[in-house]
């Protein structure tokens, strides 16, 4: 067997095996419009609705990039996004519903020109769901109580878990430690 395809068909069967976990875990609930999520305000986990408002509405909330990448699946451009670069100590919450996503502890430097995390501030903050667009496969990372489009999780990062969250700025909003 050709190396070069053997090696394509080990990682593709990791991609597939990670979207495949991370879509049986995070799936939806379908009895309550009420979530588990944690609170780094409250320092720990809280009971919150979920948000769901139509797309009439959340164009009066959110900037046109904002509305673009969260709500119709976009991407901004590398690089040239507020948070790649930042390296103040806070967090980073959803720029549609406030939800607590990611700690600046957590964030790395990945070379991607997006902001990049080794994990979720709880994984019960976050969903995932099976992204085919583009003619591959990828996990889409979304917001547990919006179902805001945040980015997608990659199986590069840094150890221990070896993943790589890549987040666009526009879906998030960064609140400074105080």
């Amino acid at each position: 067997m050709n190396l070069r395809f053997a090696g394509t068909v080990v990682m593709l069967s990791a991609v597939l095996a990670v979207c495949a976990l991370a879509t049986a875990e995070n799936a939806r609930p379908s009895v309550s419009g009420a979530i588990r999520v944690w609170s780094v305000e409250k320092k720990g986990h809280i009971m919150t609705e979920r948000v769901t408002k139509s797309d009439e509405e959340w164009k009066k909330l959110l900037t046109p990039e904002q509305f673009k990448v969260t709500r119709r699946k976009g991407t901004e451009r590398a690089f040239e996004n507020a948070y790649w670069n930042n390296h103040e100590k806070g967090g980073y919450q959803c720029v549609c519903c406030g939800l607590d996503l990611f700690s600046s502890a957590a964030k790395f430097e990945s070379g991607t020109g997006w902001p990049s995390f080794s994990s979720p501030i709880a994984p019960e903050n976050i969903r995932t769901a099976t992204d085919r667009s583009f003619f591959s496969v990828r996990t889409e990372v979304l917001c547990a109580r919006c179902d805001a489009h945040l980015g997608h999780v990659f199986n590069d990062g840094p150890p221990p878990a070896g993943l790589r969250y890549c987040m666009n700025s526009t879906a998030l909003r960064f609140v400074k430690e105080k």
